[in-house]
């Protein structure tokens, strides 16, 4: 470093974006929070309902409750990551967006897969997660 320090509007900037990755990083947590919970709804109630002699009025709905949770918090983390996106190209509009480079966009991105497979898995009841 040469001792010179960085423009005001830099660190106004660096701020900002940093600002940016916590508000994705709290949608992550909250997507996170409803995909599991929603799983572990349907895992629960349905090793519950496996177990249960009586007959039971309504045996579809947990896994109706687990999949709109899953489903709910796969879309707003869908929505969440594509806000933090435009956010960062106003911010930066001449530079180019280095998705690879933002770790809390590809932790986001990796739970919307995971979101996806689960809600695949219950609909289809096959696989890991059925």
């Amino acid at each position: 470093m040469d001792g010179k320090k960085p423009p005001v509007d830099d660190l106004a900037v660096e701020r900002t974006l940093f600002a940016a990755e916590r508000t994705l990083m709290a949608w992550i947590r909250t997507a996170l929070s409803m995909i599991s919970f929603g799983f572990t709804i349907y895992k629960f109630l349905n090793i519950f309902l496996l177990e249960a002699n009586n007959t039971i009025i309504r045996p579809h709905e947990p896994r109706n409750v687990g999949l709109f949770l899953i489903g709910l918090g796969s879309f707003a983390l869908v929505i969440a990551v594509i806000q933090h996106f435009r956010y960062i190209k106003r911010i930066n509009p001449d530079k180019r967006y280095k998705f690879w480079t933002d770790l809390s966009f590809l932790t986001a991105s990796l739970l919307i897969i995971l979101g996806f497979l689960m809600f695949g898995s219950i609909i289809l009841n096959t696989g890991p997660f059925s």
